[in-house]
């Protein structure tokens, strides 16, 4: 199209700006987002999109259709950026920070934001877009699977016909420095899930644990022994990990429950490991059962597949970046993010990449700074133009190269 979209969005960077404190100042959870809804499609308005939204959750879809679209072999794209917040209490001590006892630690209200944004750039140049583009706007990345509900609403054919391929990006609040473009080929994020265990003893007096079936000191043995036997079952470099978050049981120092319980959260970065992982995992709970005479329960859920990258797309986005924003903006990552992502469900159907964007505040270390889900995660504002002018970029050029 020979449009630079980097000078039509630093244009718009203060508007830009201004709808990130406003969304950041009221944060929702979950797969509901009324306020965020109602902004972002007032922000749409006018833009000429076609507009639909959620029937099962507040999302948001916008279609525009490219001037030069070519009717008998009609071409689409998708760009999507993510609206949810955390259960969160923010301690940024920013002006705007939110008060409501959710926050936006994850950076999802600079997503939204670069997606109105890329929205706006692409609907002033309509007239040259060669097919359409499809603007995802989803709630409920957090936990609950807010993009495979998207897609069963049928998202990747919005447009009329499904997307020849899909793009998202996600900010960083550390790791890299601000405004620094990274991906890579193949596995860029982990696959999650999710273990719930829960310890069945005997309750007693606490001065007489030998008259009692101890559940905590089970429990706490399963919590190490499952360190343990990730280190021992699962090659260093096809790495897993088990993370747990939380741990209850009892109700008083010298009192014995019946039952302690705690919640974990494992990755892996292998299709292969997770069946291995459900056998390692019951061989170890009903080991150290056994060994302690207490029974366990447990559930070993699958929640995000691993998030691929398609080689030749990222190819594709690394160029579009060093186009947009100069080669120096773009550096490959030499190794997977440990995080996940339910946009892997979005990658499995169609071809696409997904990118990471360095956000870390100015003054910060991006060793040092607090991480995304902190609550004193902060990002910094003026990777908001960049975004929105690679999203736009992404989507206009993939549509020529269809």
């Amino acid at each position: 199209m020979g449009v630079s979209f980097r000078d039509d969005a630093a244009a718009i960077q203060g508007d830009l700006v201004e709808l990130r404190k406003a969304l950041h100042r009221r944060p929702e959870v979950g797969l509901a987002l009324p306020h965020t809804q109602e902004r972002v499609l007032a922000e749409l308005d006018g833009l000429g999109l076609e507009i639909t939204t959620g029937a099962e959750t507040t999302s948001v879809v916008g279609v525009l259709r490219g001037g030069r679209r070519d009717d008998g072999d009609p071409r689409a794209v998708l760009i999507r950026g993510d609206m949810d917040a955390l259960p969160v209490d923010e301690q940024t001590g920013l002006e705007f920070a939110a008060t409501n006892g959710a926050m936006h630690a994850c950076g999802h209200d600079l997503h939204t934001t670069a997606l109105v944004g890329a929205a706006r750039l692409l609907a002033g140049h309509r007239d040259g877009l060669e097919g359409d583009v499809v603007f995802m706007f989803q709630p409920g990345e957090e936990g609950f699977d807010g993009a495979g509900v998207m897609l069963r609403e049928g998202v990747l054919a919005a447009a009329g016909r499904r997307v020849d391929a899909a793009f998202g990006m996600h900010v960083f609040s550390n790791h890299l420095p601000s405004g620094l473009f990274s991906s890579r080929p193949g596995t860029i994020l982990s696959a999650s899930h999710g273990l719930f265990v829960t310890v069945h003893g005997e309750g007693g007096h606490g001065s007489a644990p030998h008259h009692a079936r101890d559940p905590i000191v089970a429990a706490a043995q399963m919590i190490v022994a499952l360190q343990t036997t990730v280190t021992r079952t699962f090659d260093i470099f096809d790495p897993v990990v088990i993370t747990v978050g939380t741990i209850s049981g009892g109700t008083k120092r010298n009192v014995i429950p019946d039952t302690a319980s705690f919640e974990a959260t494992v990755r892996r970065y292998s299709e292969a490991n997770e069946e291995r992982l459900a056998e390692a995992i019951k061989r170890t709970l009903e080991g150290v059962a056994a060994a302690h005479g207490v029974d366990v329960e447990f559930r070993f859920e699958t929640e995000y597949p691993t998030t691929v990258n398609t080689a030749a797309e990222v190819e594709f986005a690394a160029g579009v970046v060093r186009e947009v924003l100069g080669p120096e903006r773009y550096r490959e990552l030499p190794v997977p993010i440990s995080g996940s992502e339910d946009f892997s469900r979005v990658l499995a159907e169609v071809p696409g990449a997904f990118l990471a964007i360095g956000a870390t505040p100015p003054g910060r270390d991006p060793a040092t700074a607090p991480m995304n889900h902190s609550p004193r995660a902060d990002f910094d504002p003026t990777v908001l133009s960049d975004a929105a002018a690679v999203y736009a970029g992404l989507a206009a050029q993939r549509l020529e190269a269809s």
